[in-house]
């Protein structure tokens, strides 16, 4: 989609979002689908998170679906991944993310993203085999499950933690 169009389309979800919230405001999923759409239209220009409101209020949709259902595991895994994407000046707090994310691998084995969310953690801190492993294995689930959508991103996430892998043995020998 081109930018008018994914602009459009993210508005028309935050509208619906803000329907469903107000016709049930007891509903983690309605909350979850109101973030969604707040944070893809942060992102539509690119990832920079530059709206600190428009920031502050998808977070606050974020935490009331997870006040509401402390178990849903898409909430858990997009505030993990929110927390150690995020520097701290906005929020981030990269050791509570992680804990998100692997409560949400015991939880959701076939979660796909935040395998990937912890994979870059990883590949970060230096830990390239660990990444390369939870890369490999979310590109495994999304291939059987047929979640195209993450299949380009664990593919360049795990050759990267390979070339990264090949590389620090390379540096130690």
């Amino acid at each position: 989609m081109d930018h008018a169009m994914r602009l459009a389309h993210f508005q028309q979800g935050q509208i619906l979002g803000e329907r469903a919230v107000a016709a049930d405001e007891g509903s983690a999923d309605a909350h979850f689908a109101l973030f969604c759409n707040l944070g893809e239209l942060l992102r539509i220009d690119g990832e920079s998170l530059t709206s600190l409101f428009g920031l502050r209020r998808m977070m606050n949709e974020l935490n009331r679906a997870i006040e509401i259902n402390p178990a849903h595991i898409d909430a858990l895994s997009a505030k993990g991944t929110l927390l150690v994407k995020l520097p701290s000046f906005l929020g981030g707090d990269s050791e509570k993310g992680e804990q998100l994310l692997q409560q949400v691998l015991k939880q959701a084995p076939k979660a796909v993203n935040a395998r990937l969310a912890l994979a870059r953690v990883k590949c970060q801190r230096g830990q390239h085999e660990e990444a390369a492993l939870l890369a490999s294995n979310a590109l495994a689930i999304a291939q059987k499950h047929k979640r195209i959508e993450f299949i380009p991103e664990a593919e360049a996430l795990l050759q990267q933690a390979r070339a990264n892998t090949i590389k620090t043995r390379e540096h130690r020998s």
